[in-house]
């Protein structure tokens, strides 16, 4: 008796042992066969726990990595608008991703045709840019309300008149229109699928994956200010050793203090960015235009930054999460800073509703970057500016990013 029961705890322990793999830790790709807290087999039977397999998501379509760390936000320019609302501070900004380009017309346009498809008129309706900012009383730019959104030509050129509401609205749609293809590609005809997930004759509800299954993308959504200006300024692009130097703070994306590119025998001078040179030039003289764009350009126009990342100065000023507050650089936490409503300095401090002193409230959303229609000291990425959550300009844009799911990082 004594025999078989040493047997019984002697195969036991062999198949706990198995579990582990002979000494190899589990890890999320590879969690064993058996629970390392129970040693009960993962997906015995129909009432056992299931583990299933599961590849790290490089991303979403259109997402470039951003490699977190610690860097200094905050304005390098001199103030000239005398706000004070963005002094230098050290945080910590956990890696993410971001779109490479900003969001252009084709990309609205097939938003539009699927919300016509899928949801009610006033959605479709709502969804709309608005076209007339390119509408002035003193100036022909008629043609451009006519034909800049819709003109296959401006395709990849970033779609503007979009207010914050309705960017944030494009990333819900984006997150589930993303992760709908996604589905399909991993549990169709019968095969593994996209990411290793096994297709079978399941009904659709059943195949959706769950946020457990690891065949779902995190949210798309608008970037935060702090992750906008991180990876604007690009410092991956100053460390040149292995250790935590970096040579110099960048005053725009690009290393330098110009606007204009120092290196190579055929882009010497050229400008990095499209802006407003001065007033009353927008792109130059004719035969020698400066950045070739009297408007917004093509969403790949100019040399990326060292992430990747194109136009992060200039061609459209871009929406972020934050909401506006003079003081967030000092209110905000250290480590991906963030602020989503007025906590620590409410609205009513601002006297927006009585008398309109103030044009702070919980409804203004900040925008950074530069335009086509901006002067050079908008393309540093510590200045911030801020507009109504509902409204919409011709120079304001957007792009989108990603929590970088299943990391400390």
């Amino acid at each position: 008796m004594k025999f078989a029961k040493y047997l019984t705890v002697v195969a036991m322990g062999g198949l706990l042992l198995s579990s582990c793999s002979k000494g190899k830790q589990p890890t999320s790709r590879d969690p064993g066969n058996y629970s390392s807290a129970t040693g009960i087999e993962y997906g015995e039977d129909e009432k056992s726990f299931a583990v299933n397999d599961y590849a790290d998501i490089q991303g979403g379509p259109g997402l470039i990595f951003i490699e977190g760390g610690r860097t200094v936000l905050g304005s390098m320019e001199e103030d000239v608008a005398m706000t004070r609302d963005n002094i230098e501070r050290t945080v910590t900004v956990a890696s993410f991703y971001m779109d490479e380009t900003e969001v252009a017309n084709i990309h609205w346009l097939e938003y539009l045709h699927y919300l016509k498809q899928d949801s009610l008129p006033e959605v479709y309706t709502a969804a709309l840019p608005d076209t007339t900012v390119w509408s002035q009383q003193l100036s022909f730019n008629d043609p451009y309300v006519t034909y800049y959104l819709r003109y296959p030509g401006f395709r990849f050129f970033p779609v503007v008149g979009v207010s914050w509401l309705q960017a944030n609205d494009y990333c819900v749609w984006r997150t589930a229109k993303v992760n709908e293809n996604l589905a399909g590609q991993a549990s169709g005809g019968g095969k593994r699928g996209l990411f290793g997930r096994r297709g079978g004759n399941e009904s659709a509800e059943s195949t959706k994956p769950s946020i457990e299954s690891g065949y779902v993308l995190p949210n798309y959504r608008l970037p935060t200010e702090a992750e906008w200006e991180y990876a604007a300024q690009a410092m991956i692009g100053t460390q040149y050793s292995e250790d935590e130097n970096q040579n110099n703070r960048r005053l725009y994306p690009w290393d330098g203090h110009q606007v204009r590119n120092p290196y190579g025998r055929k882009e010497m001078g050229k400008f990095l960015a499209n802006f407003k040179r001065g007033r009353g030039d927008y792109a130059g003289i004719a035969g020698a235009l400066n950045d070739g764009a009297m408007i917004t350009d093509y969403i790949y126009s100019y040399p990326p930054n060292d992430f990747g990342l194109y136009n992060m100065a200039g061609n459209v000023n871009e929406w972020v999460q934050d909401v506006y507050r003079p003081l967030s650089y000092e209110d905000v936490e250290d480590l991906n800073p963030f602020r989503r409503d007025g906590y620590l300095d409410e609205a009513e401090n601002y006297d927006s509703s009585v008398g309109f002193h103030s044009l702070i409230n919980d409804e203004v959303r900040v925008y950074k970057g530069g335009s086509w229609k901006d002067v050079a000291y908008w393309l540093s990425p510590g200045t911030r500016r801020f507009m109504a959550q509902d409204s919409s300009t011709a120079t304001i844009g957007f792009r989108c990013a990603m929590i970088n799911a299943g990391s400390n990082r």
